[in-house]
């Protein structure tokens, strides 16, 4: 009955593992799935996570899923008020803070979609709960079905899983990629453009995120991040999550290789540098075949191939050009910007004083003129 969607937002560099978010409702890389984890929202706050599924019976039959219709194990559903009051116990408790609730797909999209409405209607109409609700969008939902999940959580989702609609049915075959899973994601940008903020959840908008299994069809990186880089541009997507393929038993994909982890801490890169370094798509260093190198990170790859050469001088360089440097995120190009207000950087240790990685940075950048002079290790 768990799920294992993170709410948590990258540091910055982005240099740990990201854990994925699941296919519909389940990871399967996570057998022994926890109830309740420490998760970092998007305002950078922990909270105890409590994630699960209204229901685990499911009348879908996507190849990748544990859930899926006809596959034979005990099944669980829950009543909205029943999950709700339980809910509120774990919360009362201090057991749980936040809550991220999915359910399989049971007497069709819109009446699944009804139950886990009710749910949250509970919780914040009866119970009073103003803690943090992720919700998702069932595929087949209506409009106004969207829209009220809006006016109940802080963070809706809608799981695309492939890139395209071709993709999808190698999938899900009985998934519609543009009517069922796309067209809610444009509801919800529509939503927020054309009507005031104050009719959310707290007076504002919740925020978007989607999921994709990365090698489940086949895809390559370039389909997954083309798909992303168009979400962000186009429906003001806060983040793609990405869970690598793995194949479950009793199921048509369970003799398919499992995806390798590291594509999936790839993309995860690439796709921060595509919505918060300036990057796009065509920066990217993709190979031939449309994937991207798994020995390097794409920042570095793409600093080795552009930089090297020709270094950045940190004490010239506009915010856009520091964040192409390795070990210079966001914060770091923000701290440069303000320390030459006073003074110039001469060396790595002042680049260090203001939390850059900066021996990462080393190779592509000039202080005042000059290469940085960095220490090498004698072990």
């Amino acid at each position: 009955m768990l799920t294992d969607q993170m709410e948590l937002e990258p540091a910055e560099e982005h240099r740990e593992n990201h854990a994925a978010s699941p296919p519909a409702c389940f990871t399967p890389k996570q057998r022994d799935a926890v109830y309740v984890h420490p998760a970092q929202l998007p305002n950078g706050k922990t909270v105890k996570l409590l994630k699960t599924l209204l229901s685990s019976a499911c009348e879908r039959d996507c190849f990748y899923c544990p859930f899926r219709a006809g596959r034979d194990f005990r099944r669980a559903t829950f009543k909205p008020d029943e999950f709700a009051n339980l809910f509120i116990q774990l919360n009362q408790a201090k057991i749980a803070e936040g809550i991220f609730l999915s359910s399989g797909i049971a007497g069709g999209g819109i009446r699944t979609q009804d139950k886990l409405l009710d749910a949250a209607e509970i919780l914040r109409r009866k119970l009073g709960f103003r803690g943090y609700i992720h919700l998702k969008i069932m595929p087949g939902a209506e409009k106004a079905q969207v829209e009220r999940a809006m006016q109940l959580a802080d963070r809706v989702s809608v799981n695309l899983e492939a890139p395209n609609t071709e993709r999808l049915a190698r999938l899900a075959p009985h998934k519609q990629f543009l009517e069922e899973l796309l067209r809610p994601l444009r509801w919800v940008e529509e939503i927020r453009r054309n009507q005031p903020a104050y009719k959310g959840w707290n007076g504002r908008w919740p925020s978007t995120v989607t999921q994709f299994v990365a090698g489940g069809a086949d895809e390559s990186d370039l389909e997954l991040l083309t798909t992303t880089a168009w979400l962000n541009k186009n429906v003001r997507l806060s983040r793609a999550y990405f869970s690598a393929f793995h194949p479950i038993r009793d199921t048509p994909l369970e003799n398919k290789a499992a995806t390798d982890p590291l594509r999936e801490h790839r993309l995860y890169q690439a796709s921060f540098l595509l919505r918060d370094y300036g990057f796009e798509l065509e920066d990217l260093p993709f190979a031939d075949n449309g994937f991207l190198p798994l020995p390097i990170d794409p920042k570095q790859a793409w600093a080795q191939m552009n930089l090297a050469e020709r270094p950045v001088e940190i004490n010239r360089a506009e915010k856009r050009e520091l964040l192409r440097i390795p070990g210079i995120g966001p914060k770091g190009a923000e701290a440069i910007l303000k320390a030459r207000r006073t003074g110039k950087l001469r060396d790595l240790s002042s680049l260090r004083k203001l939390g850059i990685l900066a021996d990462r940075a080393a190779p592509f950048v000039l202080l005042d003129g000059k290469r940085a002079v960095q220490q090498l290790s004698l072990f």
